[in-house]
């Protein structure tokens, strides 16, 4: 019996003192990077043609990071067309100038890189794609530069591109269909266009961006701004109790999260490097860091209409009226971002689209379905309308606003010239309609 008790204390102790240690970082100690790698201190410099002449992998071909990079990930990623992204940084022997809000300042010098795959096979038979990486650099004029290595087919190393580049791609399905996806090849200057000085010119690398758990090469699971603390890159520095304090996005996945704060995080991750103080002419600030009710988006004006009426950058339970949502849901002329996105985010969208509906206000109606879609036709055609069960639509065909006291849709409508058919639905009850339009073009 008292060697049994005695066995007992002693793995009660045991347990204690193991308790009372602290986790593991997830990087014991790091390699300084050389300053710039193997690129040059400004964009005017001579950057190098292949991407195994930067410095950047030990082994290009199988993309072993050099010892000095850091691996690291975000919380919410920027939308890139679906691709997978793995990221990296080479800091100099200096210090990131941390901040709990807003933007890091990073020192001259360091690398950011970032590769850029795409599943093209949905079955999950072939490797991913490999598309580009991407090279992000802290110039020494207190600026950024960005470069873009296209990879060969044989994966054997990438080429600098001079400017930009669409590639289409085949993509297959996991049931065997095949479709082509678009991909753009930013250029240096488009890379400008987003990493502004305005936005701090490193994107993502940030305190609610980086405050999460990232699994290293070790196999060690740690947050990334405990090990990055602990490997002493910050100043100022922090305590590991101070991580409590600290925001973090919310990804889309997470149950755990509101929805309000779910769709705030996708809205900055993919919005706030440009609709900030400062930045493009719009109203609204992304930064998830801006509270809510200060972020003008809820019912916010907006100084694009797009031809709707009472357009808001979010209309509470109204997608259709909600431009933010509108824009991000399209790719043509008018799709946000503006710049390499040649696809929808259908997870994104649903997101939006759960938030705003979940914001109090009526039931709004759909706009009506124009059947078929407007063109050309070489005879007279009959166009169908459809709406909810129990609406009322009106139309014109003069290229005027319906208003209740137009016609009344009743049946197929004949046309056998041309006509700007708009139209919109009504119901007891309910938010009217936007207006719907198609241009029909008969009997050229």
């Amino acid at each position: 019996m008292k060697i049994a008790a005695k066995t007992s204390l002693a793995l009660v102790i045991f347990a204690f003192l193991a308790a009372c240690q602290p986790a593991p970082y997830g990087l014991a100690s790091r390699v300084a990077a050389k300053p710039y790698l193997q690129m040059p201190p400004r964009a005017d410099g001579k950057i190098p043609v292949l991407l195994s002449q930067t410095g950047v992998f030990s082994d290009t071909a199988k993309r072993i990071p050099s010892k000095e990079l850091i691996p690291y990930d975000l919380v919410v990623a920027f939308w890139s067309d679906g691709a997978d992204k793995s990221r990296w940084i080479a800091l100099p022997n200096e210090k990131i100038a941390f901040s709990a809000t807003g933007e890091w300042r990073f020192p001259p010098g360091t690398v950011f890189v970032k590769n850029f795959d795409l599943l093209t096979d949905g079955a999950g038979a072939s490797p991913k794609h490999r598309l580009e990486t991407r090279l992000l650099v802290c110039d020494s004029a207190g600026g950024v530069y960005g470069v873009v290595y296209k990879w060969r087919a044989d994966g054997s190393d990438a080429d600098l591109l001079e400017g930009s580049q669409t590639e289409d791609i085949s993509i297959r399905s996991a049931n065997g269909e095949v479709h082509q996806q678009s991909w753009y090849y930013p250029s240096r200057q488009d890379c400008l266009t987003c990493h502004t000085a305005n936005a701090g010119g490193v994107l993502g690398v940030k305190t609610r961006q980086m405050n999460r758990s990232f699994t290293y090469p070790s196999g060690v699971s740690d947050n990334q701004l405990r090990t990055w603390s602990h490997l002493g890159l910050f100043a100022p520095g922090f305590k590991d109790e101070d991580l409590r304090s600290f925001a973090a996005l919310a990804s889309a996945a997470d149950a755990s999260r509101t929805l309000e704060d779910r769709a705030r995080s996708y809205l900055d991750a993919n919005c706030s490097q440009c609709h900030r103080p400062g930045g493009t002419v719009a109203n609204f600030d992304a930064r998830y860091d801006t509270p809510l009710t200060r972020q003008a988006l809820i019912d916010g004006p907006v100084l694009i209409d797009q031809g709707i009426d009472h357009p808001r950058v979010i209309s509470p339970h109204d997608i259709w009226r909600s431009i933010v949502y509108m824009r991000a849901n399209t790719t043509g002329d008018i799709k946000m971002p503006p710049l390499a996105r040649e696809t929808i985010d259908q997870k994104g969208m649903q997101l939006l689209k759960d938030w705003i509906n979940s914001l109090p206000g009526r039931a709004v109606l759909p706009p009506p379905v124009i059947s078929p879609a407007g063109g050309t036709f070489a005879g007279p055609v009959e166009i169908k309308l459809m709406s909810e069960p129990g609406a009322d639509i009106r139309y014109t065909l003069d290229g005027t606003v319906p208003g209740a006291s137009d016609m009344s849709y009743e049946g197929p409508i004949k046309l056998t010239g041309p006509a700007v058919l708009r139209a919109r639905a009504f119901k007891e009850g309910f938010t009217r309609s936007i207006t719907e339009q198609q241009v029909f073009i008969v009997g050229k």
